[in-house]
This record gives C-alpha cells, sequence and structure tokens, in this order.
C-alpha cells in the first residue's frame, strides 16, 4: 500500500483526459466475487445491492456509485478485489434503476438524495459491525450530503472520491467540456426509454429528449420527478458544500486537480469541519489513478481509503 496520498501516474497517460477515460475502458479489471440481493425500499421500490463475503466479524464498506455506473464500476471492482484481500465486507449498492435492475417507482436518483443514503446505512448498521461508507462521483455528494445533516453517528468512517460537492460550479464547468457533457447527457437518456415506457405521464419526454445539455435534461427530468422547480433549484438544494463544516464523521475527500469534470477549487473553497481530511493529488483524472504497467491498475484508490479507515496514516490534510 502507499505511504501517503501522493499519486504518479505512468508516462503514457499524460493528462486527466486520457486517465479518465483510460480507467474504466481500458485498464486492467481486479478480480472480485459479488453476490446479489434485492432489497425493498420503505417506499416499496426496489434496488440492487452485490455483496462482498469477508470474514463475518470483520468491518463493512458500503459503496455508493457515479452519475449512469454500477457496482460492477471500474473502481468498484478494484475496491471489491482489495476488501476480499483484506477480509472485510462489501456492500454495494445499485442506484434505483440501476445495475440491471429498472426500479418500480418513477422515483430515480440525483446527486442529493441524502434519504436514499440515510435508509440504506441505517439498515446496515443493524449488522453490528463497523461500518464504512464511500461515495464516488455523484455518490460521494450524496454521501457527504448525508453526513453533513442530523443523522445517527452511524459510521467509524467515510471517503468521498471527486465529488461534485458545488453541482452549480460543476455544472458549469462541465458545460465547458462538451465530450464529458454529452457523454453524460447520451447515458441518461439511454436508461430513459424504460422511464418512457413505463411511465408515459410522468414527464414531457419529448422535451427529455431534445435535451443537448445536462441543465436541460435536469430541467426536463430530475428537477420535476423529485420534487425540485428546475435544474437551478435541484443543484442548489442537492450540493454537500455548505455542510461540510457540519460533518461529525472522520471522513477523506480524495480530488485531483486535473479532472476534467469535477474542478477541485470548487471542492476547496468550502469551510469543512476538523473532521474532514482531504487528498488532493496532482494528477489522478475523474476517479481514474491508474498506475503500473501498461495496461495499468487501479489499485491505489481503494488502497488509498482502506488506509484511511485503518488509521495508517496518510499525508491528507485537515
Amino acid at each position: 500500500m502507499t505511504s501517503s496520498c501522493t499519486f504518479r501516474p505512468p508516462f503514457w497517460l499524460p493528462n486527466g483526459d486520457f486517465e479518465t477515460i483510460w480507467a474504466p475502458f481500458f485498464s486492467r479489471k481486479e478480480p472480485a466475487s459479488l453476490r446479489r440481493e434485492l432489497w425493498t425500499t420503505p417506499d416499496e421500490d426496489r434496488i440492487a445491492v452485490d455483496w462482498v463475503e469477508g470474514n463475518a466479524s470483520a468491518p463493512l464498506l458500503v459503496l455508493f456509485h457515479g452519475l449512469g455506473s454500477s457496482s460492477r464500476g471500474h473502481y468498484a471492482l478494484s475496491l471489491g478485489a482489495a476488501l476480499q484481500q483484506l477480509g472485510w465486507n462489501g456492500c454495494f449498492v445499485n442506484f434505483r434503476g440501476c445495475g440491471g435492475v429498472d426500479n418500480l417507482l418513477p422515483r430515480a436518483y440525483h446527486a442529493g438524495d441524502s434519504a436514499e443514503i440515510a435508509w440504506i446505512i441505517e439498515r446496515l448498521h443493524h449488522s453490528q459491525r463497523p461500518l464504512y461508507a464511500v461515495g464516488v462521483s455523484l455518490g460521494g455528494n450524496a454521501l457527504l450530503k448525508y453526513l453533513g445533516e442530523e443523522h445517527p453517528d452511524y459510521l467509524a468512517g467515510a471517503a468521498a472520491v471527486c465529488a461534485p460537492v458545488d453541482l452549480v460550479a460543476t455544472a458549469a464547468h462541465i458545460a465547458t467540456q462538451p465530450f464529458y457533457e454529452q457523454y453524460f447527457v447520451r447515458t441518461l437518456k439511454r436508461q430513459m426509454g424504460r422511464y418512457a415506457r413505463r411511465f408515459p405521464d410522468l414527464v414531457d419526454w419529448q422535451a427529455v429528449h431534445r435535451a443537448k445539455s445536462l441543465h436541460a435534461f435536469d430541467d426536463a427530468f430530475t428537477a420535476p420527478v423529485h420534487g425540485f422547480d428546475d435544474a437551478m433549484s435541484y443543484w442548489r438544494a442537492g450540493s454537500s458544500g455548505p455542510g461540510l463544516a457540519r460533518v461529525r464523521t472522520h471522513t477523506l475527500l480524495i480530488n485531483s486537480r486535473n479532472d476534467p469534470i469535477v474542478p477541485v477549487d470548487a471542492v476547496a473553497q468550502w469551510p469543512r469541519s476538523s473532521a474532514v481530511s482531504t487528498c488532493f493529488t496532482q494528477r489522478g483524472g475523474h476517479v481514474g489513478y491508474v498506475q503500473g504497467k501498461f495496461p495499468g491498475r487501479t489499485r491505489w484508490l481503494p488502497e488509498q481509503i482502506l488506509r484511511f479507515f485503518q488509521g495508517e496514516g496518510t499525508d491528507a490534510k485537515a
């Protein structure tokens, strides 16, 4: 494992764009064995969770994925392999409609859905094992929003990776990056076909299909489905940044300064409580962190997170 949060990428990944794209599509995938369960939500919907089986008394780590991803994302598989090697248990959550399982209700998932995080963590708390939580990108913001609210202190520790804690600033930045914005918009619109067939009167589906930007998509779908007036009101209400000063759980923020999606300055600007430490690397891209010989591995991220949870020390800054 690494001795600090310093990250050094291979020479053949020259910038944040290469690091971001290479990790999910071309890096070497880590072997991880997952066992699936279907859970019923408090409002009688369903989600899929995938388990990493460890020692019965070992800690349990819950993972919340990013936008358009699932429990099978490259970072999830790397984390699962690391947990298996350590003997820890993992519960990798698929948000509603993700992981190949359609949800039953119109409600989907969004970056500020701390209520979804809350009931999952409360359910896992009853396992009577030390409980840790990791959120990645969108899932990281939702987890941090939960941590900044008034909830029982169920977690022994938490980590958020490349979390867009200021959704307004992140959306404005992505709007200047057409490659990434169009990738996200196309991913979201592909998911909408299933929603439109099951809930034909839910929203103005023509407006959803016409959306060319995240702002237009969130105006047409995310905001009205989840009770917000428009995209801007959703982004403001869903941002976790204002709550970072209230976090009580020992928490690590991992962000890259060359992240092409989440501007690190929009993370660093928010006041943080003494419980929140930061690991702001110079390189890494957006949830990339590829190292080693070609085609590279994504082991650095889970190693860093687990070091933090085990209290072995990093050069992370409070």
